[in-house]
């Protein structure tokens, strides 16, 4: 009786945990509505294994949002229009404050601990912005060459980038392990998470690969694995390690980059 009740009680733990990391993930990482995100030692476990299911969510809206706007007959530049910012409204932004922050520091051109300190100020420099527009402008250009035989390949893009960058977190060096990123990584379960990831890593490229085909789809995984190996190198050579913010900045250039690519062969 007594194994049987330990079980129970260790069975209530890992949901009530997995509860806290799946409300914690949304509350973190979107906009939607998430409940409210419990910052627990159990919900820290598991927070990046919902991660890549925020992005399930995004491809999923990017994909129905793309299907609304042909149906009503919106014009190609609506259509771009829409899809460029519909990421931004349902993260919150979140992974593009660490593109622009990480495009600041790295136009300055200055030491290892200069850049770290960019990272940090909460100011926008003329480099972020610049940064800003060429990228949204560029994001626009590629979601107006999108045809209908992208979709919905599209959607499995926000999962694998995801699960690409939380991998970054867990596995490679921190900067700063302060940081939230170290928080994150300091408090989750390697193990589980490493396992659930590749799991959403392995899901997201067999979809793409049959709903885009072979060569395209095999072609946008390849792509996002190349800017992976790309900003690991980066990342351990400029800055000494990852950030929540060249996380983000990875995440945004992996995203437009594996879209492109989908835009080419649609």
């Amino acid at each position: 009786m007594s194994d049987q009740k330990n079980k129970r009680v260790d069975v209530l733990k890992a949901f009530l945990a997995a509860r806290d990391g799946l409300q914690a993930a949304f509350a973190m990482y979107s906009r939607l509505p998430s409940g409210k995100g419990e910052w627990s030692s159990g919900g820290l476990r598991c927070v990046f294994c919902f991660f890549p299911l925020v992005g399930a969510v995004l491809g999923a809206f990017f994909v129905a949002v793309d299907a609304l706007v042909r149906n009503l007959g919106g014009n190609l530049l609506t259509r771009a229009v829409v899809l460029t910012i519909l990421p931004l409204l349902v993260t919150g932004g979140i992974h593009m404050d660490g593109f622009l922050d990480t495009a600041d520091a790295r136009a300055s051109w200055q030491s290892r601990e200069k850049k770290l300190e960019i990272l940090k100020d909460p100011h926008t420099g003329a480099f972020a912005l610049i940064a800003g527009a060429v990228y949204l402008f560029a994001y626009l250009a590629v979601a107006g060459e999108l045809r209908e035989t992208a979709f919905p390949a599209a959607a499995a893009v926000f999962v694998l980038e995801r699960a690409l960058s939380a991998w970054s977190v867990i596995h490679l060096p921190k900067a700063r392990p302060e940081g939230l990123a170290g928080t994150f990584a300091a408090g989750a379960d390697d193990r589980l998470v490493s396992v659930s990831l590749i799991l959403w890593g392995v899901a997201a490229c067999l979809f793409l690969l049959v709903s885009a085909g072979c060569l395209a789809g095999g072609c946008t995984v390849a792509t996002a694995l190349l800017v992976y190996i790309w900003y690991r190198h980066m990342a351990l050579r400029e800055f000494g390690g990852v950030t929540g913010d060249l996380a983000g900045y990875f995440l945004q250039l992996c995203e437009l980059a594996m879209l492109a690519v989908l835009a080419v062969f649609s």
